[in-house]
């Protein structure tokens, strides 16, 4: 053997030993754990193409047609979205869009292409994923300079689509498009949707279905899993290539940088944290928080059994195919920080040729997300309480509220907005806010505390404080019966609520009171709609 190829597969057999260490799948990773204007429009054939990740070309995707959609019809058009993109609005009816939005005719000028990626699925690893029902159709610059990927969610069978149809089925499009949108609102990171084209083709789940397209728009659609890919299948030549194009593209203030890998990867590892400090305290669940569904720019992906909590339950499954619960609503900072430990050890060899070093500095970012976790859930819910500031003692506060919420399975998004309500000039019972609570005496003492709690920082102008809470603790949030309600209604022929939910999650913290229905906890024959990974 020559120098050369010892050198270089010692470095191999050091990298790979660091990489064990990092630990394997289901373990406890790493050497921690968390403890709990106006702008010029454009036609979709004048808007500008900006092929940056088409560019990287084979290994990290293959050209791919869309299968057509027979019979396609458009539900409903984002045209808030088509604004920021540059789309002329206008078009929205045009034949020749709806055949690119169905997958029928590609965007003017640029190949589809489906992308190979790996992930850990349920903590088992997988070791190829990719694209089985989506493609790539455009990458574009939006008129404020931004670049945009166009992807369509149902568009047919690729290599990827393990003998599967590409399908998506219009009962997940629908969830899919309408939530997407309502997260957006909420200020929540996540990809969103330009349109949803819907077809009489039928698609066999559990039960025999009609098929639908989503347009998916995002910054980018790198995830974890694309990293894992290569560097499980020892192509660990590959990785530094597609790290580039992320930085490149969307962590440019880090590309000069001699660490920037590191540093890339500690701002990914921050950004996924803050975003399930985001999910926690909104009340929603992911339902699938597998690897290859989390984003490396710290985005919401891949809506599928989600579910908004209504009943507050800190062991809550939205995703009946989860039977072991291991993405309940409590487990989703710990899962996320999990899926981190899984990103650090499938790019060590980004971080040094040092099996030592490598491990130490993917140990240092690891240990990042608990801190930056903290410290991101604490301040969320200190602003949803209306606090000015977090203090000690102000964890125990939030856990005696949410305890009263579980035994009373009380509303969880309704509790929060109530207590805005809650004035500090009175010591009389808070009447309004009491109205989702069971247990009234352990309520009214821990009201009592919280007037406490709130007075102590002089925070006692009421109007100005309910008007702060109530641009955090939203009035409106996609329940699972108000997406079923849509689905049924578009099933048989009548797109009219995807349109009413679709303009009521745009303004979800406003009070809208002609839609005060739509605030309402769902009837109990409605209580236990079941989600899976088919929806």
């Amino acid at each position: 053997m020559t120098e050369t190829r010892k050198a270089r597969s010692d470095t191999v057999r050091s990298r790979r030993k660091a990489s064990a260490r990092l630990g394997q799948a289901g373990r406890a990773p790493l050497r921690s754990e968390i403890m709990h204007g106006f702008l010029p429009r454009h036609s979709h054939r004048e808007l500008p193409l900006a092929p940056r990740y088409k560019a990287l070309g084979e290994p990290y995707h293959v050209p791919v047609s869309a299968t057509p959609l027979p019979e396609p019809r458009m539900i409903h058009f984002n045209k808030s979205l088509a604004l920021e993109l540059g789309l002329d609005v206008s078009e929205a009816d045009s034949p020749k869009l709806l055949e690119i939005l169905a997958g029928n005719r590609p965007w003017p000028k640029y190949e589809p292409l489906a992308s190979v990626y790996a992930g850990h699925q349920f903590g088992v690893w997988v070791p190829q994923l990719g694209d089985g029902r989506a493609l790539m159709i455009a990458e574009v610059r939006t008129p404020a300079g931004a670049r945009m990927e166009l992807q369509l969610k149902g568009s047919g069978p690729t290599p990827y689509s393990r003998g599967l149809d590409g399908r998506a089925v219009l009962r997940s499009s629908i969830r899919e498009y309408l939530c997407s949108e309502a997260m957006h609102a909420l200020g929540v990171p996540t990809a969103r949707c330009l349109s949803l084209v819907a077809s009489p083709e039928p698609v066999y789940r559990e039960t025999v279905e009609t098929a639908a397209v989503v347009c998916r728009v995002s910054p980018s659609f790198v995830r974890f899993g694309h990293f894992e890919f290569y560097y499980h299948n020892g192509q660990w030549q590959h990785l530094a290539p597609l790290a580039d194009h992320v930085i490149d593209e969307h962590f440019p203030h880090l590309k000069d940088r001699p660490d920037r890998y590191a540093a890339w990867l500690g701002e990914v590892v921050e950004r996924t944290a803050r975003l399930i400090a985001q999910w926690q305290t909104f009340g929603f669940c992911h339902g699938v928080m597998n690897t290859d569904n989390f984003s490396v720019l710290g985005l919401t992906l891949d809506y599928g059994p989600f579910g908004f909590m209504d009943a507050f339950r800190q062991y809550h499954v939205c995703n009946h195919s989860d039977f072991e619960g291991r993405y309940a609503f409590y487990a989703q900072p710990e899962i996320g920080q999990w899926n981190c430990s899984r990103l650090l050890r499938a790019t060590l060899p980004l971080l040094s040729d040092s099996e030592e070093e490598a491990l130490d500095i993917a140990t240092g970012i690891f240990e990042r997300y608990a801190p930056v976790y903290s410290q991101a859930v604490m301040r969320r819910w200190a602003d949803k309480l209306g606090f000015y500031e977090v203090r000690e003692g102000d964890a125990d506060l939030v856990n005696r509220f949410l305890a009263i919420l579980q035994r009373g399975k009380s509303d969880f998004t309704r509790s929060f907005r109530h207590l805005s309500k809650v004035r500090t000039d009175s010591d009389e019972p808070a009447t309004g806010a009491r109205e989702e609570i069971v247990d009234l005496e352990a309520y009214d003492a821990w009201i009592a505390d919280y007037r406490t709690r709130l007075r102590a920082e002089g925070n006692t102008n009421d109007e100005a404080r309910a008007r702060r809470m109530n641009r955090v603790n939203p009035k409106y949030v996609l329940r699972n019966h108000l997406a079923q309600a849509a689905i049924e209604k578009a099933q048989a022929g009548d797109d009219s609520e995807v349109a009413k939910l679709m303009r009521l999650l745009a303004r979800p913290f406003d009070e809208q009171p002609e839609m005060e229905a739509y605030a309402a906890p769902p009837p109990e024959e409605l209580r236990h709609i079941e989600v899976s990974c088919s929806s």
